[in-house]
């Protein structure tokens, strides 16, 4: 089946990015894909696999993020029977499933510490271990790794490793987000309009007005091609009128009158100890509820100091700040991003 979210686009930044794409795919060497959510990492890699000697043999996915760190190294290189608890039978990892093919590593800056070591051992003696097992395996596989994190600023924070990333990023192509494809908005929002009237079985593709096109212009995408995708189809299917152009999208399906709202927790001293971190005396003087006029902005301004004075506390580990303070390294990165944060002050 034709998939729903082929290569689409005319933009420049697009067209270079699928070229780099299809040089790649002829090496045997490993390429790293960068980019946004949504911008289409997946493709890519399933591009450089078909255009690649390896075509028809294996293309195994995985996603490093989808999975417990405890079965993440089983995952990748199997495990014998009785090897840990539940593994009743003997199973081969996705290296032996990819071997003569392409593994694709989705995610990669999630990987703990062990399993990049295990990986870094996979791609530079080209041969596995199953847990439980002495016997290593040899395969034959070509990575391909895709991740929407700044890598080479996990390796200064020591959270990823240099060696790994230099044997990894023979090529890296970095898909550019939505917002720069200049035309591309356009051009795919007919494509998956036309896609979805045919399924609703509509006479004619009526197109969007020229106020719904010049929205679409103006919105940031966040989401990407998958966002764009899902305003476009749900915009199609909700319109009564096939033979009047669309005039109305939904950018936030979630926007309602009636959409619950979840009353924000203060960040007082007390909170932020149960979480495993604590305000200096300093920074606790300073979290009063004298003066509060706007709720949410002195909720924003107490979370900010607690993250802050957390990361000084462990140096700007970011890892070792979200754990002690409850959160996942994803949530403390939300956090960091959204207060403007940096180590330098």
């Amino acid at each position: 089946m034709e998939r729903e979210n082929q290569f689409v686009g005319q933009s420049g930044a697009f067209l270079d990015s699928v070229e780099r794409a299809s040089r790649a795919a002829a090496m045997r060497r490993p390429v790293l894909v960068i980019g946004e959510r949504g911008t289409g990492k997946e493709l890519i890699a399933e591009r450089l696999h078909r255009l690649s000697t390896r075509w028809d043999e294996p293309l195994v996915t995985m996603n490093c993020a989808a999975l417990p760190e405890t079965l993440i190294e089983a995952e990748l290189f199997g495990h014998e029977a009785g090897a840990f608890t539940g593994a009743t039978k003997a199973r081969a990892g996705r290296f032996e499933e990819a071997d003569k093919g392409t593994l694709f590593l989705d995610e990669l800056g999630t990987l703990s510490s062990a399993a990049q070591e295990r990986l870094l051992r996979a791609v530079e003696y080209g041969e596995v271990t199953r847990i439980g097992s002495s016997r290593p395996v040899r395969v034959d596989v070509r990575i391909v790794a895709a991740t929407n994190e700044d890598l080479p600023a996990r390796v200064a924070e020591g959270m990823f490793r240099a060696d790994l990333l230099d044997r990894l990023s023979f090529e890296v192509i970095t898909l550019p987000p939505l917002r720069v494809r200049e035309g591309d908005i356009a051009v795919l929002a007919d494509y998956f309009g036309r896609r979805m009237a045919a399924e609703l079985d509509w006479e004619a593709w009526p197109g969007f007005a020229p106020h719904i096109r010049e929205q679409m212009d103006e919105h940031p995408w966040p989401g990407n091609v998958r966002e764009l995708r899902n305003v476009v189809e749900r915009a199609v299917y909700r319109w009564d009128d096939w033979k009047e152009p669309i005039g109305h999208v939904v950018f936030d399906p979630f926007d309602s009158p009636w959409k619950p709202v979840n009353p924000p927790m203060p960040a007082t001293p007390q909170s932020a100890r149960g979480q495993g971190s604590e305000p200096s005396q300093g920074e606790a003087a300073s979290l009063s509820f004298d003066n509060i006029d706007d709720l949410r902005s002195a909720v924003d301004a107490h979370e900010r100091a607690i993250v802050e004075h957390a990361l000084g506390k462990h140096r700007w580990n970011q890892r070792q700040t979200a754990k002690a303070l409850g959160l996942t390294y994803d949530q403390l990165r939300h956090c960091v991003k959204k207060h403007g944060l940096s180590d330098d002050g």
